[in-house]
């Protein structure tokens, strides 16, 4: 079927010259012919609900210190009294009292601020009490021995904590001497073991050593709660009992479950709440701290790694927790890679001679996760036509990644290089659930020091050859320009990229502004797409006008396309009428944005023109105009009819798809009392009678 030239157009368009130009093709993919679509809706959704949140500052000085820290030498009887009125019995407690009354020593493996401490100090007292014994710390000397240990006096018991870089080939030796001299001396002690490789070793030894489980954290608020409203009115107790249960403290919190250390710590914030001397809003603040307080710590324990190999266990923990930050509930192997990769940025930055290797049987899965305080489920990755099962991990705490991310890049300036070139080689992967997760954290991280940020990485990765790359600068530039005070500057960049010379450089711009964001506008954003199609094929502007039109202001950009196909200049009229044909065989997931679009969610597998016309029926009659330019004008007609084709194809195996049609061809066959031209109607009819 032969196609007239343009020498007609819908009303109210002007009708091109006849010309011998090429024909417009229906566009196949996106920029990335493919790559990055699929799956990346659900990505980037994922992403913004992890590191889109606001984090308070850093913490104050009195909310920085441990609740009740313990010296060494001989614990007073009156803070073990108090342990007796606070401690809470945990999972397993007589089992562990017998095993350290039998064999002298008991190693409790767990992570800081869960109550190890207090469990340790609450069963060495229960024993020191039979035997009229005392109870005391020891400090660590390294890995020969503790100090102090000389003075062991017979029935008493001593409390160890091993430092969290314990190796784990020298921990079991030293338990082994431990438990000698402390048996010989009829004594007994508690080794606390952090979290890590060497409390894999012991617990897979299965001598000495029992895995520390927490006790619940609303026992340890309600008894820390008592305790310290006992003297006051009993109705104050009730309130803080109330205040603890409403949602926006929970939120505020960002944790699943505090721990026992935080907990005591929530209760004292609590007591000053119901006693009137701390209002709403700085309840609210300190609770907020408790995130960005973990982060600190964890960062803290891995500030003095020392010198490789030595120091990668710590630097391997600190890759964990910061892949997290990036791929919060992606599946493990994606994390687990990521941070395998990032620890090797951190080695050869602490020692550039050094290679270091990985380990091949490495801990468990499950406790290498203890210690960035995550767990391991079932979850599910999105690629597009279908979803897999997947073994997925996450932080115990909306509130971790953003405060781990900022701690890392903010507090830490020589972590921002390996974590830069980390960031960097992510975006190259081609995986959506890979580069999207990454591309967005470097845009969070742009935005906190652009100077930075735009040297390390929006520059490299803007101005490469891999169209990936180019894509993730582009996804992170737009998202970079959320915070107001870097949009100028963002989009000052795409203002002077989009007017240059290079090539890559222009086809960022393009790709940045097809999330609307960093212009100020989708007005704008269309303007300057509008500007890009004259140096461009149509490929990428067409493909990032869509984007928009799948995004929160559809009527917006409808009206720009409407308004392109009346202008006098080809590249708008193309550009107009391949966003057209890419509306109608394009997937709406494929089309994601970096914002919220619920309106279209439950039309995600349809393509974009069908769930607007479905969730926007206002739409109906702008899209109608544009369909039937595209299928009058002879530059795009025979596109326009596969596009028709394919679109009545698809919708006939969905009723509610095919309904949406039904409602829509009527409209697109007539505009009010000015019928379409009988060339167009008769390639309509031929379109239906080919199904």
């Amino acid at each position: 079927m032969s196609a007239p030239e343009e020498t007609s157009a819908p009303e109210g368009v002007s009708a091109p010259a006849p010309s011998r130009g090429r024909r417009l093709d229906i566009p196949q993919g996106g920029p990335l012919d493919g790559a990055g679509q699929p799956g990346g809706a659900r990505t980037a959704r994922e992403a913004r609900a992890h590191l889109h949140i606001v984090c308070c500052g850093p913490a104050r000085p009195y909310d920085d210190p441990a609740p009740y820290p313990l010296p060494e030498g001989p614990v007073p009887r009156e803070e073990l009294a108090r342990l007796r009125r606070l401690h809470r019995a945990v999972p397993g407690h007589a089992a562990m009292r017998d095993q350290l009354r039998r064999t002298h020593l008991l190693a409790l493996c767990g992570e800081p601020g869960t109550g190890r401490a207090w469990t340790g100090l609450a069963l060495l007292a229960e024993l020191a009490e039979l035997t009229g014994g005392g109870v005391s710390r020891l400090g660590y000397a390294g890995p020969d021995g503790a100090s102090g240990v000389e003075k062991t006096e017979r029935g008493h018991g001593y409390l160890l904590e091993l430092p969290a870089d314990q190796a784990d080939v020298t921990a079991e030796p030293l338990l082994e001497r431990l438990r000698a001299h402390f048996a010989e001396h009829e004594a007994f002690c508690v080794v606390l073991v952090a979290g890590g490789p060497a409390a894999d070793r012991l617990l897979r030894g299965r001598r000495h050593a029992v895995a520390y489980r927490s006790p619940a954290a609303a026992d340890v608020l309600d008894r820390h709660l008592t305790e310290l409203l006992a003297d006051r009115p009993a109705g104050l107790l009730e309130t803080a009992r109330a205040t603890a249960r409403r949602p926006e403290l929970a939120e505020a919190l960002g944790l699943d479950e505090p721990r026992p250390g935080e907990a005591a710590r929530l209760a004292g914030h609590l007591a000053a709440h119901a006693e009137g001397r701390l209002s709403d809003e700085r309840l609210l603040e300190h609770c907020r701290s408790f995130a960005p307080h973990q982060a600190r710590e964890w960062f803290l324990e891995a500030g003095h790694p020392g010198t490789l190999p030595a120091a990668l266990p710590a630097l391997r923990a600190a890759a964990l927790r910061i892949a997290l930050a990036v791929f919060d509930g992606s599946a493990h192997s994606l994390v687990a890679e990521a941070a395998e990769l990032l620890a090797w940025e951190l080695a050869v930055t602490l020692d550039p001679q050094y290679a270091p290797g990985r380990p091949l049987f490495s801990a468990r899965p499950g406790a290498c996760l203890a210690t960035a305080r995550a767990v391991h489920g079932e979850g599910v990755e999105d690629l597009g036509d279908a979803s897999v099962p997947v073994r997925a991990v996450w932080f115990e705490g909306r509130r971790l990644a953003p405060a781990v991310l900022h701690e890392s890049w903010d507090a830490h300036h020589n972590l921002r290089g390996p974590m830069a070139r980390w960031l960097r080689a992510l975006c190259d992967d081609p995986r959506p659930q890979v580069w999207v997760r990454a591309a967005v954290a470097a845009g969070v991280l742009c935005a906190r020091d652009y100077l930075y940020g735009l040297v390390e990485l929006a520059l490299p990765l803007g101005r490469t050859d891999s169209p990936v790359q180019r894509m993730a600068a582009a996804t992170a530039l737009a998202e970079a320009s959320r915070a107001p005070e870097v949009r100028p500057a963002v989009n000052g960049l795409l203002h002077d990229w989009a007017r240059g010379d290079d090539e890559r450089e222009r086809e960022t711009a393009a790709l940045a502004h097809g999330y609307g964001l960093a212009a100020g506008s989708v007005a704008a954003s269309l303007e300057e797409l509008g500007r890009l199609a004259r140096a461009d094929d149509g490929r990428t502007t067409s493909h990032s006008v869509v984007r928009l039109l799948a995004g929160a202001e559809p009527e917006t950009v409808l009206a720009a396309l409407t308004h392109w196909l009346r202008d006098t200049r080809r590249a708008r009229r193309d550009l107009a009428l391949l966003a057209t044909l890419r509306a109608v065989t394009t997937r709406t997931s494929h089309l994601w944005g970096l914002g919220e679009v619920p309106e279209l969610e439950p039309y995600a597998a349809w393509p974009l023109a069908t769930a607007l016309l479905a969730a926007h029926p206002g739409c109906g009659p702008r899209l109608a105009e544009l369909l039937r330019a595209a299928l009058t004008w002879a530059r795009s007609a025979g596109a326009a009819e596969d596009a028709l084709v394919g679109w009545i194809r698809r919708a006939v195996g969905d009723e509610r798809q095919l309904a949406v049609l039904c409602d829509f061809l009527p409209r697109l066959a007539q505009d009010g009392d000015e019928p379409l031209d009988a060339g167009a109607a008769t390639r309509i009819r031929e379109v239906l009678e080919a199904l």
